[in-house]
């Protein structure tokens, strides 16, 4: 079943490029250099995208870094390629039953494959930009529980991906940028490793993550991509080693004053059922929960959750990719409030694949919550 998904993907994304590649082809002047030139540098650029996609977690990490940093950024600028030929090819549909330009398409076709390739160059910098440079989203919310006239400021977190893109190096940023929150608790609510532990391991990524201080503790869900690691707990078992407590469909009292629970990732048949799992909390404290995926959110409501934080959507990442997870999520990112449960989705403070931010951003969220 894996092989034939894997198949079908790939087979998938090489029609995709196979038509950009085409396009390309056509709209470049007949018999000029420009022609083999194209085809040649997008062939290859492909190539090192799925060397990066399939291989790059094998690869020495500063080799496997480069290579897929430039195979992404080829997946990145295909794909909107792909979309700027579609509006071409629109137009001169509308040409061939008006005759606006009987006589103009090569040509109409050729500047806005110039243009195009510049406009995508350009918000690719600034997507880039984007992603480098990430906000720290700042939130006030209180609990309706009995007071104990408190405040705690929870770190929330999600979608690191930490391997072979997101390095060593650009997890001590993101530790630099936790700790200058000085936060009470810090929440990671899954996707902290990408694909592979290896990367990770080979990077000695432990050292960093010791690093992050918290008051009262670091805390961790699973996410989906914890499940395509070497063994089912090899993420788990490393986030433990440094000090970070995992949490898998259980629920924590923290400095006997309120509760953290984790669920496991989604759609693991062994997932617990929410109501079970706080069974025998003390309802008159402050709960706070942690899911990944950011579906059903009624179930936090019902079961009177103070707050849950999810992760997962990357608010789509770059354009049109937020429109879509808008169709898909009831929250796709951001802050909501239903009953007397809030809720915040991250768009996560690393990235997958492509290291850009289109229409969306990189956040580390900071709230100061009263109880």
């Amino acid at each position: 079943m894996k092989l034939i998904f894997l198949s079908i993907m790939i087979l998938t994304i090489f029609a995709f490029n196979a038509f950009a590649w085409m396009r390309g082809w056509q709209a470049l002047p007949i018999g000029s250099v420009f022609r083999p030139i194209f085809l040649g540098t997008m062939i290859g650029l492909y190539l090192t995208f799925l060397v990066g996609m399939f291989l790059g977690g094998k690869l020495p990490p500063p080799l496997g870094k480069v290579i897929t940093f430039i195979g992404f950024s080829y997946f990145l600028f295909v794909i909107y390629l792909l979309l700027s030929f579609l509006m071409v090819d629109i137009v001169r549909l509308f040409n061939y039953f008006l005759h606006f330009a009987p006589s103009g398409m090569l040509v109409f076709r050729q500047w806005a494959m110039l243009g195009s390739v510049i406009g995508i160059a350009g918000l690719m910098i600034w997507g880039n930009y984007n992603f480098n440079h990430p906000k720290v989203v700042r939130l006030e919310m209180e609990s309706n529980k009995p007071k104990q006239n408190k405040h705690l400021k929870i770190v929330m977190v999600s979608d690191l991906h930490l391997g072979v893109s997101i390095d060593k190096e650009r997890l001590k940023g993101f530790v630099n940028l936790i700790n200058a929150q000085n936060p009470d608790v810090v929440l990671m609510a899954g996707d902290i490793s990408d694909r592979l532990m290896a990367p990770v391991m080979k990077q000695n990524m432990v050292e960093e993550l010791r690093t992050i201080k918290s008051k009262l503790g670091v805390y961790a869900i699973n996410g989906n991509h914890e499940h395509y690691a070497e063994r089912p707990n090899a993420t788990a078992e490393y986030l433990e080693s440094a000090g970070i407590k995992v949490l898998r469909d259980e629920s924590v009292l923290v400095d006997n004053s309120f509760y953290i629970v984790g669920r496991d990732e989604l759609p693991l048949t062994t997932r617990k059922d929410l109501s079970g799992i706080i069974a025998g909390i003390d309802k008159n404290l402050p709960t706070i929960l942690m899911d990944h995926q950011p579906f059903n959110l009624e179930q936090a409501q019902n079961a009177g959750f103070d707050l849950q934080v999810s992760g997962h959507t990357h608010n789509g990442q770059f354009f049109p990719g937020n429109l879509i997870v808008k169709s898909i999520y009831e929250l796709p990112h951001g802050f909501m409030k239903k009953g007397v449960t809030n809720y915040y989705v991250s768009s996560g403070l690393g990235i997958w694949g492509p290291q850009y931010r289109i229409g969306t951003q990189s956040e580390v969220v900071v709230i100061d919550f009263k109880y």
